[in-house]
């Protein structure tokens, strides 16, 4: 079946996580019996591998649908995304369509930049219990002593909180208590989590939030988020606290491969007050144009936040025409409606996702009655 000139629909891509969550997700996929497992992540037309530990313990389930992946005799590594094409029931792998036509899907200019990746990496994040402190590289860091092409800053979206959270949502972002190098290393090495968790305050959150970590900035979300994570197309991460969800990290897992003085240097040691969160952390939504008469399109995250990805938001209240020139992930936040592009029509639903080629053309929306599309941008070609 040809792929040109069609939306490329993205049903669910599970990942392996060494913390707890997903039950949401698997509400989401009309599972009978949704649970909070190690699968609480769904990645997002990625063409980035996982990096789980050797460990790691698979359920069969998860990964179904990348079984019934054209070619039987490879096996998808785990994080590649399928798609759908048209009517045909039967996923391609996202990063093949891609090298096949990276023109088409991704863009010339794009192309001649970054080659044939998205340089974008989208997930859904599901967890049930707070995430393991943690911090990931930069990108100068990242090239400099990783050997690899990306750090990873990386951007929440907050989509939805938990109905029986007990008490308020929050994440943590930063020191707002920096600890010096050698207390840094001594709490860790000991895993003082009282110590830790006393460097930092909870920072709340409410739905349609969407905060910046930069590479460098330690963090952890906290339990009863459901988010879209928008970053670096990267897995590069440091876990400086090793046990959650009663798994313990084993060493491989925990430093990148390398030791913890190395590891040491990933930190940004600064103080992140709550004014500096709200000012440099928090994105609150700017207009940046109209799309029809109630109808507008907000930035996010645009070049002046960060170089590595954007984010932009369209709230539909009506229908529109539109032709873009950049591709980009849509997920839809709020609402329903139908999209029409290259001749065929797809139903969209509350967090229903896509990839909109770079060469698509004209495309139509019609919310039903209205529609919030958070659309996610690779780097500026």
């Amino acid at each position: 079946m040809p792929t040109r000139g069609r939306i490329l629909r993205l049903p669910p891509n599970r990942v392996w996580r060494t913390y707890l969550g997903g039950r949401e997700l698997d509400r989401l996929a009309a599972s009978s019996a949704p649970a909070d497992t190690h699968f609480p992540e769904d990645w997002i037309a990625s063409t980035t591998r996982a990096t789980n530990p050797a460990d790691a313990t698979r359920h069969p389930s998860a990964l179904a649908d990348q079984s019934r992946i054209e070619n039987p005799k490879s096996k998808i590594p785990e994080g590649l995304s399928p798609v759908l094409v048209g009517a045909d029931p039967i996923p391609r792998t996202f990063a093949d369509l891609l090298a096949a036509e990276p023109a088409h899907y991704l863009g010339a200019g794009h192309v001649a930049r970054h080659g044939a990746a998205p340089q974008l990496l989208v997930k859904f994040l599901d967890p049930s219990i707070r995430l393991h402190f943690q911090v990931h590289p930069t990108a100068a860091f990242a090239r400099r002593f990783l050997n690899a092409p990306s750090g990873k800053t990386e951007a929440y979206h907050i989509l939805a909180v938990r109905d029986d959270l007990p008490h308020p949502p929050y994440l943590y972002l930063g020191f707002q208590r920096p600890p010096t190098r050698a207390q840094l290393r001594r709490m860790i090495e000991t895993q003082d989590i009282a110590a830790l968790e006393a460097c930092f305050d909870k920072i709340p959150v409410n739905v349609g939030d969407t905060f910046i970590v930069p590479g460098g900035v330690p963090h952890a979300l906290g339990p009863g988020l459901l988010l879209a994570e928008i970053m670096e197309p990267s897995d590069l991460v440091v876990r400086f606290e090793f046990k959650r969800g009663g798994y313990t990290l084993p060493e491989s897992a925990r430093f990148m491969g390398r030791g913890l003085e190395f590891c040491l240097d990933v930190f940004d040691y600064a103080t992140w007050s709550a004014d500096r969160i709200f000012t440099e952390a928090l994105c609150p939504p700017r207009r940046l144009r109209p799309l029809g008469p109630d109808s507008y399109q907000d930035k996010l995250i645009g070049p002046e936040r960060t170089p590595c990805f954007r984010i932009r938001k369209s709230h539909l209240r009506g229908p529109i025409t539109r032709h873009d020139s950049e591709c980009f992930i849509g997920i839809v936040t709020a609402g329903s409606g139908t999209l029409t592009a290259g001749g065929e029509t797809h139903r969209l639903r509350t967090f229903d996702k896509f990839f909109f080629p770079a060469a698509l053309g004209a495309w139509e929306l019609n919310p039903d009655p209205t529609l919030d599309l958070l659309e996610c941008l690779p780097p500026a070609p």
